[in-house]
């Protein structure tokens, strides 16, 4: 999540020509092409980093801006235009004054010791820093309560609490604390986005979650009682006489945490799935078939 240096993500350095460029990005994007690596979520990041130093290495005007103004360099223009006005202010102000270039700097050193006031600081226009985007990969049992994380940011320690609940794709903005701010200006935000893995039995939609169940064909028809897993542990369920294939049953309250809304929670919808049995005895097929008479 810290600042991506271009050149250490491509494996190549700062002299390397447009060939070398394209070479080094062709052989990385095939070793980490999503193809390749299918549910590999760190591939899939790397793949997202090559294709984004590419992006800029490969465009002189952007590679011009980068090696110049590093991080900030999106900002670049930004950056200079606040320095060539600096020069400019600096420049009326010893030519209205008759002061030269060098005679103004001396003159400020000895007024406020080699630095310039803070009304003449705040004429420079103030821009926001760079906003940075992570991904941050979890697992559906992690989002499942509320807990901290600890994130290292630009060697920057962040405590951050996740909300039970936390969506699949979903993203939350850190306020201030993305790339540092030009001429005093504000820092930029961190956007998190979550990543999360399910490797449970059930199927997550929302607030509610789905699982299927398996009845054996004489409990589906006589009925009686089956422990059905939740996510907190097992519940006991009655199964009516009769119950067909495929019928679905909502237990109430059993479902994933609503996110921000502490004790709220989905539902999770039960489906059961009769089995047929199999390998029957002889004894077995002749009761069958008389049933099978009877009806």
């Amino acid at each position: 999540m810290a600042f991506l240096d271009y050149y250490k993500i491509l494996g190549i350095s700062k002299a390397a020509n447009e060939k070398e460029i394209k070479a080094a990005y062709r052989k990385l994007a095939r070793k980490y092409h999503p193809d390749l690596n299918p549910d590999n979520k760190e591939a899939e990041l790397k793949f997202k980093e090559i294709n984004e130093a590419n992006e800029v290495l490969s465009n002189p005007e952007n590679r011009t801006k980068y090696d110049k103004f590093g991080e900030n360099w999106k900002h670049g223009e930004e950056y200079q235009k606040a320095q060539n006005q600096r020069q400019q202010q600096s420049q009326q102000r010893s030519s209205q004054q008759g002061y030269s270039n060098e005679d103004y700097s001396d003159f400020f050193e000895s007024m406020f010791g080699g630095r310039e006031s803070s009304s003449r600081q705040g004429n420079y226009a103030k821009y926001k820093g760079q906003d940075y985007n992570a991904e941050l990969q979890l697992n559906l049992k992690d989002v499942y309560t509320t807990h901290k994380r600890v994130l290292t940011v630009n060697n920057n320690s962040i405590r951050l609490t996740i909300p039970a609940g936390v969506e699949n794709g979903q993203v939350i903005k850190i306020n201030g604390k993305g790339g540092e701010g030009l001429n005093g200006g504000p820092n930029g935000d961190l956007y998190i986005k979550f990543i999360i893995s399910n490797h449970t039995q059930f199927k997550r939609d929302g607030n509610n979650l789905y699982a299927n169940v398996d009845l054996d064909l004489y409990l589906s028809l006589l009925g009686g009682e089956i422990m059905v897993d939740t996510f907190e542990g097992k519940v006991k369920l009655k199964i009516a006489a009769e119950t067909a294939n495929e019928t679905k049953v909502k237990l109430k309250g059993k479902g994933f945490p609503i996110y921000k809304q502490e004790g709220e929670y989905g539902d999770l919808i039960v489906t059961y799935h009769i089995q047929i049995p199999a390998k029957l005895s002889e004894k077995e097929k002749n009761l069958f078939s008389e049933l099978q008479k009877m009806r």
